[in-house]
């Protein structure tokens, strides 16, 4: 059996702290629990940062005093150890909301003094028992959507709070049967080299048969603020996989930071995933010769032979934001 006991409970012990306590405490919390040469990575505006500080100051900080009585909604969590290290590098993912009253304005999103849910999916390595790198990935544009704006309006699938796994049973907490885990890695590099097949010949509308070599019939994709989500192949064909592959070109994959699973969950993050061009209409804009850069998460549920759901982040602002749009400052620059 795969243990990755030790791990996910530093990482549960570390979270129930760090969620419970005070501004003044974070930053000490933080500092205990990191190496020394900590590593964090967040969506924009926030980046990389490599001292506790700077993590404190412009992510939690300000995030706890907009988003008051926060708490995290976990829905999904696992361990394992990146694909990509000889030598063992065990990660852990947690994803879910972080809810809270969105109280006081949040990089210039207007408060609503309402109940919001930020998506969110967390990752950590683990190294000699402390967090040596965290990447977060929080959803702002849905956020923006919850509080009445409509920055992207050419959204083509459905603004949801996302749901989690169909089964119930995304906190994996004891060990795995290392079969498990490889047959869902396998699964996923089958469908990563057909995906790669398609940006080599070209075909930006295969048919669903491609997709059902690896996907269940009536798998469901969860995508970001912006994009929307989608259930069964046709429909997330239609309403996500055509206008991306088609609104794109110039795809070049250029693999992940971790690529790790457990039993039948698995997830990865890239900084970048990949870069493309655009070629006009996705996201609503025109065509460019900017190479720019995607940042992606995808979590992943195999059931049996196949997979079942997709719960993907994608930075879209960040993307926006190579094209000379920041939605963040104009949420109506998308609107012509």
């Amino acid at each position: 059996m795969e243990d990755f006991r030790k791990e996910k409970q530093y990482v549960r012990d570390f979270m129930e702290i760090f969620d419970r306590s005070g501004a003044s405490e974070i930053t000490d919390i933080l500092t205990r629990h990191t190496c020394d040469d900590y590593r964090w990575r967040g969506m924009h505006p926030f980046y990389e940062k490599s001292s506790i500080e700077s993590v404190v100051q412009d992510f939690w900080l300000p995030l706890r005093a907009s988003l008051t009585s926060l708490q995290r909604r976990e829905d999904i969590f696992f361990a394992g150890q990146n694909i990509y290290n000889e030598t063992p590098q065990v990660w852990t993912c947690s994803m879910g909301h972080f809810m809270g009253l969105f109280d006081k304005d949040w990089l210039g999103i207007p408060a609503t003094q309402k109940i919001v849910f930020l998506p969110y999916a967390e990752f950590h390595r683990i190294k000699n028992g402390k967090i040596a790198e965290s990447t977060i990935y929080v959803d702002i544009i849905k956020i923006m959507q919850q509080a009445g704006l409509d920055p992207i309006p050419t959204q083509t699938a459905t603004a949801i709070i996302q749901p989690g796994p169909k089964t119930h049973d995304g906190i994996q907490l004891g060990c795995s049967d290392p079969k498990e885990t490889q047959a869902t890695l396998d699964l996923l590099e089958e469908m990563i080299s057909d995906l790669s097949n398609l940006n080599v010949t070209g075909n930006d509308r295969c048919g669903p048969e491609l997709l059902q070599k690896t996907w269940h019939d009536d798998m469901t994709w969860y995508g970001p603020g912006g994009i929307g989500a989608a259930y069964t192949i046709p429909r997330y064909q239609e309403q996500h996989q055509y206008p991306f592959r088609e609104g794109l070109t110039d795809k070049k994959f250029l693999g992940h930071v971790t690529r790790f699973a457990e039993g039948n969950y698995a997830g990865w993050f890239g900084w970048p995933n990949l870069t493309n061009r655009n070629c006009g209409g996705f996201l609503g804009l025109p065509e460019s010769e900017i190479e720019a850069e995607m940042r992606v998460v995808d979590i992943y549920r195999r059931d049996k032979n196949k997979l079942s759901e997709n719960w993907v982040f994608i930075d879209i602002l960040y993307y926006l934001f190579q094209h000379g749009i920041d939605l963040l400052k104009n949420p109506n620059a998308l609107k012509y």
